[in-house]
């Protein structure tokens, strides 16, 4: 037993192999890239607006994420010490530029919870204030103070960060700690477009738990129509841990998600909603 999840019983033969098999996230990740219809999403934010609702490219992504996962709730499972387990909630890691006191740009990374009845608007509003607490050039986060300690003292950060990793192999990192950390999470997720670059495939993290990395890069003309034409896409990149779904559960999984973006207004509903008649597990 662990603070943030349950190790999984009754797995197939192959899947309780995998871990041990590829005993480092490194070993297991595999790589894919889709193109996001960038205009339908901008023509849904804009009417949002035009109603008073605010919604962003990264609240409509991770929404519609984690609607998919309620309906594929493997996509929430991670490996540690060669065996996989199944988180006890869901939460998204993401990274925020901001400036310090001397104008020198800055980042920290930011961790927000969300819950079955949340809805594309509370996961926009969830984000905003996860920023608007941390965008403060005088303010540093919990994490941050933590970093800032450590390194601040010689030898001190190699002692704490190995002692961290053995504690976790060994489920005994104290709960506090794994909510610090931003690499103790369901999906990390980066917005490269908002610094108008084009997207990378971001590694998934040793330290941690993160299975699934999502980067959307700098909207570009789409390539499936003709030159002269004005479409544009986002190219999204996915970095994931193979061990803890097959690849028939990833193809439901991201079918599900690609739907969900395509149809937007569903988000607005409870996400709880999508397992209405499914038949699958939750959370």
């Amino acid at each position: 037993m662990r603070a943030d999840g349950t190790r999984v019983q009754n797995l197939t033969a192959i899947m309780q192999a995998l871990p041990y098999i590829m005993p480092k996230r490194y070993d297991a990740q595999n790589w894919a890239e889709e193109n996001l219809d960038e205009d339908a999403i901008r023509a849904y934010i804009r009417e949002k607006r035009r109603a008073g609702q605010s919604v962003t490219h990264m609240s409509v992504l991770v929404s519609a994420y984690y609607r998919a996962v309620l309906r594929n709730p493997k996509l929430n499972y991670f490996v540690m010490n060669s065996r996989i387990y199944k988180r006890n909630h869901f939460c998204f890691s993401f990274v925020i530029l901001k400036t310090r006191a001397d104008g020198t740009p800055d980042e920290t990374s930011l961790k927000v919870y969300l819950q079955p009845e949340d809805t594309v608007f509370t996961v926009t509003e969830k984000i905003q204030a996860a920023i608007e607490k941390n965008q403060n050039a005088q303010h540093n986060n919990d994490t941050d103070k933590f970093v800032k300690f450590i390194f601040g003292v010689p030898g001190l950060a190699r002692t704490v960060i190995g002692l961290a990793g053995f504690l976790d192999r060994h489920n005994l990192l104290p709960r506090s700690i794994i909510e610090l950390s931003p690499f103790h999470t369901s999906l990390f997720v980066t917005n490269l477009a908002s610094i108008n670059t084009p997207y990378i495939f971001h590694h998934c993290y040793e330290f941690g738990t993160t299975s699934v990395f999502i980067c959307m890069g700098r909207p570009v003309h789409d390539p499936a129509v003709p030159e002269g034409v004005r479409k544009k896409v986002m190219p999204l990149s996915v970095v994931m841990d193979e061990r803890i779904a097959t690849g028939i559960e990833y193809s439901h999984f991201f079918a599900e998600l690609f739907r969900n973006l395509k149809r937007p207004e569903v988000l607005e509903e409870a996400f709880s909603s999508a397992l209405s008649g499914s038949g699958t597990e939750e959370l």
